[in-house]
């Protein structure tokens, strides 16, 4: 992939997650071409400590073109990495996807930062209800699978989030650059810092 250069602007969050005890450490870089994420996540689910590092990469209309997904849960390692034309078609390490065609977006189940991915992409579209496929991970039942979900802005900085498949809902609030502040009972931002360049 051709380098992103140069720079706007940097953000570094820190995310606690309530229902795994989790920590994760996110820097989102811009650029004029599009957005680099690379971010560590470490927690527990009951006993068991687990680490998740992963990196996502968009082009200018923050379609998901790219991601790497490096997991460590009950003695077991497994890394992902797709590549995508930012269309919904997507490849790992050249073998088509047929499986992932239309899914857009990913939902990464241990982060709130991948709902930032459709509330941007989408932008003022969200003033009407959006329905969306996604790539979801659910990174410690090791399930990987496309998934129905619908986001619809009630504000600038609140929008409403349902998982169709599920049923599942969830009213997030976020910031200016639609970066999850409180996704509730979920995930809290507890650390925020930008560097414009």
């Amino acid at each position: 992939m051709e380098h992103l250069q140069p720079e706007l602007k940097q953000i570094n969050l820190i995310w606690e997650g309530h229902q795994y005890n989790s920590t994760e450490n996110c820097v989102v870089s811009i650029y004029e071409k599009g957005a680099e994420i690379e971010s560590v996540i470490v927690g527990s689910s009951g006993e068991k400590p687990f680490r998740l590092d992963y990196t996502i990469r968009t082009n200018e209309r923050w379609e998901t073109i790219f991601f790497d997904i490096k997991s460590q849960f009950d003695n077991k390692k497994v890394e992902l990495s797709f590549e995508s034309d930012g269309k919904g078609n997507w490849t790992d390490h050249g073998k088509p996807l047929e499986g992932f065609k239309g899914c857009i977006d990913i939902d990464i189940s241990l982060t709130p930062f991948t709902n930032t991915l459709p509330i941007r992409r989408l932008g003022t579209k969200l003033k009407t209800e959006q329905e969306i496929k996604v790539i979801y991970f659910d990174i410690l039942n090791q399930v990987v699978r496309p998934n129905l979900q619908e986001y619809i802005g009630l504000t600038d900085f609140c929008y409403q989030y349902r998982n169709i498949d599920n049923g599942y809902e969830a009213l997030l609030t976020v910031d200016e650059l639609g970066l999850v502040v409180v996704y509730p009972t979920q995930f809290t931002r507890s650390t925020h810092v930008t560097s414009d360049y």
